[in-house]
């Protein structure tokens, strides 16, 4: 009896946690229904016979475009209506949205415009037909439900969690899209197999739906929650307290610091797309590698990011323990991110299947160590209340890199046949933006939002 009313003590100061784990599992379910479209590319491509590169790009295109829209309205909903609806809500529509991909080829007769970038005319819009124009579709709908994911994973985190906590709670939740990424190649090339494609997108589609029966169950705020003690939330709250007024978009997008995180994320967010919707595709053109022996390489890739996302998330609370500015210890810790990221330069230049496969690990865990912290930076300089609306913005703008990135990669493969240029972006996309957040927010100062009222950054 004492050692389980020990066990039942340690519980009840540690909520916190299981909130933690929550916003982990969703994380671990948009993966899965983001990323299996990149698995079953070679499955689709074959199926419909998309010959041109820019069929696949356009498809992601959507999703894209429907994730940058999505986060603009995502982050602002959310700060007005409250994590526990927006996020259910926003797990609803994606997951139908993952289901839908099963329907894709059902109207043969659907037609969709979709933009082109082609280095010799420029852009233009196409339209696609049939099944692609259902996949761009199911993609579409799917950003825009998937849109809410971060904007409330962080909310949720700057809630729960004081400052000096918060980049290892993110690491950690964040660390729940490399196990999605990891899981999706183990789980999808089975059950398309057993089953055929269309029901991989239907047995991952459903898991969201039950995520939402435990969020809805489980979570609240703070000062709401039934089962939270006073002395976790005395913890929770121990940081200077805050105002609870609304905040408009045009309260934050003055402030260099909204721009700093916006621009941060521009440039780096497509990069993690470029893995997720590419990599297998790579790993097909330049190692041979079906849907059968994808599993290994890309197990091994997201395993490795998971732990550059805690790893990331714990190097600088470890470094702010040891006495660092809150602002030294981020950004040494995404200057090491970014260098980790160089050596992928040479990833498609070796002949080595485990070379290029250790790179690509290498460069995706100091991504998500990256991720980690920049987005922990934006919780450090706004408070809770204008958390949700600087992701969002911050989101919508590394949505728009996404949908270029897609224009570009097509572009190049259809041209070259090459993942060098490719990956020649990658590398250096990390140093650049830390160089742009470093000039536009040098000391990354705390927001110090009027009520009510427009400022000037």
């Amino acid at each position: 009896m004492t050692a389980e009313r020990s066990w039942l003590a340690r519980l009840s100061t540690s909520r916190r946690w299981l909130i933690c784990a929550l916003l982990f599992f969703a994380a671990t379910i948009n993966y899965v229904d983001r990323q299996i479209i990149g698995i079953l590319k070679p499955t689709l491509v074959k199926e419909f016979q998309w010959s041109d590169e820019r069929i696949y790009a356009a498809i992601v295109f959507s999703f894209q475009l429907a994730y940058a829209i999505g986060l603009l309205v995502a982050g602002r909903v959310i700060d007005r209506i409250g994590v526990r609806t927006g996020f259910a809500v926003a797990v609803v529509v994606w997951s139908l949205a993952a289901v839908g991909h099963a329907a894709a080829d059902w109207f043969p007769g659907l037609a969709l415009p979709t933009l082109n970038l082609d280095a010799s005319t420029g852009a233009s819009v196409v339209m696609m037909t049939g099944a692609a124009a259902g996949f761009a579709l199911a993609r579409f709908l799917l950003g825009l439900g998937e849109a809410g994911n971060f904007p409330a994973c962080i909310k949720a985190v700057a809630e729960w969690f004081p400052r000096r906590e918060r980049a290892l709670a993110t690491g950690i939740f964040n660390s729940g899209t490399n196990v999605g990424a990891l899981a999706t190649p183990l789980i999808v090339p089975w059950v398309a197999g057993h089953w055929g494609w269309k029901w991989a997108f239907v047995v991952t589609g459903l898991t969201g739906f039950l995520w939402v029966i435990l969020w809805w169950s489980y979570y609240r705020a703070p000062e709401e929650h039934p089962a939270l003690s006073p002395a976790e939330l005395a913890h929770i709250r121990s940081d200077p307290s805050e105002s609870t007024a609304s905040v408009r978009w045009r309260d934050v997008v003055p402030w260099r610091q909204t721009w700093a995180f916006a621009i941060g994320k521009f440039l780096t967010d497509p990069i993690w797309w470029l893995y997720l919707f590419w990599v297998p595709d790579f790993l097909n053109r330049n190692h041979g590698l079906d849907l059968k022996s994808l599993g290994p390489p890309l197990v091994v890739i997201y395993l490795v990011a998971d732990f550059g996302s805690i790893g990331g998330g714990w190097l600088s609370s470890w470094l702010i323990q040891r006495g660092w500015s809150v602002n030294a210890a981020r950004k040494v810790t995404m200057l090491l991110c970014a260098l980790s990221v160089l050596p992928i330069l040479l990833a498609a230049r070796t002949s080595s299947l485990w070379v290029a496969v250790g790179l690509v690990s290498l460069a995706a865990a100091a991504h998500q160590g990256w991720s980690a912290n920049l987005f922990t930076l934006a919780s450090d300089m706004f408070p809770r209340r204008a958390v949700g609306s600087v992701v969002g913005i911050g989101g919508m703008s590394g949505a728009v890199g996404g949908m270029l990135i897609a224009l570009v990669v097509g572009e190049i493969l259809q041209r070259t046949g090459s993942y060098v240029p490719i990956f020649v972006i990658a590398g250096t996309a990390y140093l650049v933006a830390l160089l742009i957040i470093q000039l536009l927010a040098p000391g990354a100062q705390p927001v110090e939002l009027r009520e009510n009222a427009p400022v000037n950054g």
